[in-house]
C-alpha cells in the first residue's frame, strides 16, 4: 500500500521515521510544502487550501492513505479533508494525554506554534485530557524556520529554545510536549538546555500507531503494492529542501519539485 504523508514543511519527516518502523513493508510519499513554511502563521482558508492541494497531489501518486503530518494543519483543516476524501486520513495532535500520565509536578509545557495553540481542536484536547494537571503554553516563532534551514544547534536555534523554555520551567513544568512535528528534530537540544530531569513527549510514535490499526481495520484484504523507494516532493526550492531532508533522514534524499498546479 502507498502512504502520503505531509506537512508544511520538513518536519513531517519525524513522523515518517516512526511510520517506516511501524509500517516497514509499506511505501511512503512525503511532500514538504516548505514553500509555505511555516503554517502557524497563516490564514484557516490558506492553510485548509494548501491542506486540500497536497492531498489531492499525494492521491494522484496512488496514495491509499493520508498521514497529515502537521499539528497546525491538522487542527485547522483535517475535518474537512475528511468530509470530502473516503480514504483513511491521520492527524497529528500535541500529546497531552501521554504527558498527563508522565509528570510528577503536576505541570506540563506545551512548546507549539500559534495556529495550533489557538486551535479549537487543541482547546478541546486540553478539556478532555488535562483533567487537574495545570497545562502552560509557549508559542515558538523562528523555531519551525531554523529546523527548515538545517539548523539544529546553532546560537540563534539555542537562543530561541532558551527564550522559549524558561517561562515554562519558572511555572513548574516537568514534561515539555513538543507539539510541533518539527520540533523532535531539536530534541537533542532542547535536552542539553532543559536538563535530564525534564520529560520531553514527541507525538509521532502514537501515530503510527493509530496509522498501523486504522490500515488493519479498514484496508485488511487490500492487494500488496511492489515495494519501492520513499519518494519526497517539495513546493520550495529542490536542492535546498534535498539537503536538509538528507540531514534530517541520514541518509542521502533527493526531492523532486511539485508540480505546477499544486505548488
Amino acid at each position: 500500500m502507498t502512504i502520503g504523508i505531509f506537512d508544511s514543511g520538513v518536519g513531517g519527516l519525524s513522523v515518517l521515521h516512526h511510520i517506516r518502523r511501524a509500517l516497514p513493508e509499506e511505501n511512503l510519499i512525503y511532500c514538504a510544502d516548505s514553500a509555505h513554511a511555516p503554517y502557524g502563521d497563516k490564514s484557516p482558508d490558506f492553510i485548509s487550501a494548501r491542506s486540500h492541494t497536497l492531498t489531492r497531489f499525494l492521491i494522484s501518486q496512488g496514495a491509499e492513505a493520508i498521514v497529515v503530518a502537521c499539528n497546525t494543519a491538522t487542527a485547522t483543516a483535517i475535518s474537512g479533508l475528511r468530509s470530502q476524501f473516503t480514504l483513511p486520513i491521520v492527524g497529528m495532535e500535541p500529546a497531552v494525554k501521554p504527558a498527563v500520565a508522565a509528570t510528577r509536578s503536576g505541570v506540563i509545557g506545551v512548546l507549539a506554534t500559534v495556529g495550533t495553540l489557538e486551535s479549537a481542536r487543541f482547546a478541546a484536547l486540553l478539556e478532555r485530557y488535562a483533567g487537574n494537571v495545570v497545562i502552560v503554553t509557549q508559542s515558538c516563532p523562528g523555531l519551525v524556520e531554523q529546523v527548515e534551514q538545517g539548523n539544529l544547534a546553532g546560537d540563534i536555534t539555542r537562543d530561541l529554545i532558551e527564550r522559549y523554555t524558561a517561562p515554562l520551567l519558572a511555572q513548574g513544568a516537568d514534561t515539555l510536549i513538543l507539539g510541533c512535528t518539527h520540533y523532535p528534530f531539536l530534541a537533542p537540544l532542547v535536552g542539553k538546555i532543559v536538563g535530564p530531569d525534564i520529560a520531553l513527549i514527541d507525538t509521532g510514535e502514537a501515530v503510527a500507531r493509530h496509522l498501523q490499526q486504522r490500515l488493519w481495520v479498514e484496508l485488511t484484504g487490500r492487494m500488496k503494492s511492489p515495494k519501492s523507494p520513499s519518494r519526497f516532493f517539495t513546493s520550495s526550492e529542490v536542492m535546498q529542501t534535498s539537503t536538509v531532508l538528507s540531514t534530517l533522514h541520514d541518509e542521502p534524499i533527493t526531492a523532486l519539485p511539485l508540480p505546477h498546479e499544486y505548488a
